[in-house]
């Protein structure tokens, strides 16, 4: 009787002693420049008050995680922490199709790197940190793609974009009051149906005698817009659909259903918080209800995402059908 291979189960088991002397190279290599670009952003990274900052892109990002509040941050970034380690995921479960990837050094790739280290110079002399930090992203991406070629940066172009969730970008804010607005007159008609006497006023919500002076009132504040739930959403429907949902129209459409989902979400707390005002009081409503209301309404957009994943599926459809 034949002995198994050892070799055969160690290289099957283990698959990284699939790669050969110079793919050694190329990872010491890749985790050297990688090195460099974090000592890069660190060292000389381009904040706006470096006085309270330091220089610092990466910590500057970190503590813009870092608001203070009842929730991990509770401010509107503060998922930034998870992004990091959902990229990483990705990485990893992709580690066998990297390996066996064909690899070749890429000229492309070293074009990347140099246009990635010009966005970053563009970041330092203009003061935009964010700027910076695509650029550290494009960095990140660059290398692998420079040493290893297409066929490894392909594979790692979601994980690096998703790596975007964790920049706070605070032009959304633009959109705060639009967003609160829309969510304003949304709730209202939903309350008018449900048979209580409420009115809009601007972005409040009011009973009679609909000013100040009521004893139902609401303000549909700037945490009340959807931003937070929308940026946390997007991240949040971008990695599930990347994960579970095959073709790229399944992927895109749950992505970009992060939107009415979170303002669903938001109008479902405005409603409940309404209800509660009317059949309670409004302080009672307006206190914990209304600040930890988030984690229920979050929950329910889950809920939602993962409702219209399995619509979108076509092997749930089939197993429905059987």
């Amino acid at each position: 009787m034949d002995s198994p291979d050892l070799a055969k189960i160690w290289n099957a088991r283990y698959p990284l002693t699939v790669l050969n002397r110079q793919d050694f190279i190329k990872l010491g290599l890749c985790a050297l420049l990688f090195a460099l670009g974090f000592a890069l952003f660190h060292l000389m990274g381009s904040v706006p008050n470096m006085g309270d900052w330091g220089r610092s892109a990466i910590i500057w990002m970190v503590k813009r995680w870092n608001d203070q509040g009842i929730s991990m941050g509770s401010g509107d970034y503060s998922h930034g922490f998870l992004v990091p380690i959902a990229a990483l995921y990705v990485v990893w479960i992709q580690k066998d199709a990297l390996i066996r990837a064909d690899k070749k050094t890429s000229a492309l790739g070293l074009a990347f790197v140099c246009l990635a280290l010009l966005g970053h110079y563009m970041g330092v002399k203009t003061q935009h940190t964010r700027l910076s930090l695509l650029a550290l992203i494009g960095l990140i991406w660059a290398i692998p793609f420079y040493l290893f070629g297409w066929q490894v940066a392909k594979r790692l172009i979601f994980p690096c974009s998703f790596l975007i969730f964790a920049i706070p970008l605070n032009f959304l804010n633009g959109l705060t009051y639009e967003l609160r607005k829309v969510n304003t007159i949304v709730s209202v008609q939903i309350l008018q149906f449900l048979g209580l006497d409420v009115k809009q006023v601007g972005t409040g919500i009011f009973g009679p005698p609909y000013n100040a002076s009521a004893t139902l009132k609401l303000d549909v504040a700037d945490p009340c817009s959807g931003i937070r739930s929308l940026t946390s959403m997007m991240a949040l429907t971008a990695i599930y659909g990347y994960l579970v949902l095959p073709g790229i129209w399944r992927k895109w459409f749950l992505f970009l259903a992060a939107i009415p989902l979170a303002m669903a979400g938001n109008i479902f707390r405005i409603v409940s918080i309404g209800i509660m005002a009317e059949a309670i009081n409004t302080d009672i409503a307006t206190g914990l209800p209304h600040d930890y209301a988030g984690f229920i309404v979050f929950g329910c957009a889950i809920i939602l995402m993962v409702g219209l994943s399995m619509l979108l599926n076509p092997t749930f459809k089939k197993k429905t059908a059987a």
